[in-house]
């Protein structure tokens, strides 16, 4: 029996849709904690936190997440017809989210008063949750393309 049989394979139209679900969760499950941490304070200080995430959400997503989301989609499209399902991201991207949930978990437990971790939250859940839709957009297109070339006969 070979490990190829063994690997569970599955086409690049699912990649791009589980990396931009997995993407957008993260987001929004980042942004979640941090509207968690400012319901707490006085809406004086979380009003501009909360502003100020959002805006720094919006510099990441077009200066950082956007390539990365790029780069990976073009990496998912480069694959063959069927791809392991983890190859969603790549394999050095496993580290960094290793390495970023440490991290998450570490500043948590921190002495940093979470009102001020909630920009980071905000930043880094924006960014992620913007860029998922690029996986989106790409997926659609892929599908539209694919629709095409059924109704004209030629796959």
């Amino acid at each position: 029996m070979s490990l190829a049989r063994l690997k569970p394979a599955v086409s690049k139209h699912l990649l791009l849709a589980l990396a931009g679900l997995m993407w957008s969760t993260v987001g929004v499950m980042l942004c979640r904690i941090a509207y968690n941490w400012l319901t707490v304070i006085r809406s004086s200080w979380a009003i501009p936190l909360g502003l100020l995430g959002i805006l720094l959400a919006l510099a990441a997503y077009r200066f950082g997440f956007s390539g990365i989301a790029r780069k990976n989609i073009d990496r998912i499209c480069l694959l063959s017809d069927k791809g392991c399902v983890f190859a969603f991201q790549a394999w050095k991207s496993y580290l960094i989210i290793a390495l970023m949930i440490t991290l998450g978990i570490v500043l948590r437990d921190s002495p940093i008063p979470k009102h001020y971790l909630s920009v980071i939250y905000t930043t880094i859940g924006g960014a992620l949750f913007l860029s998922s839709f690029h996986y989106y957009r790409r997926l659609w297109r892929a599908m539209v393309l694919k629709q095409r070339r059924l109704k004209s006969g030629k796959g």
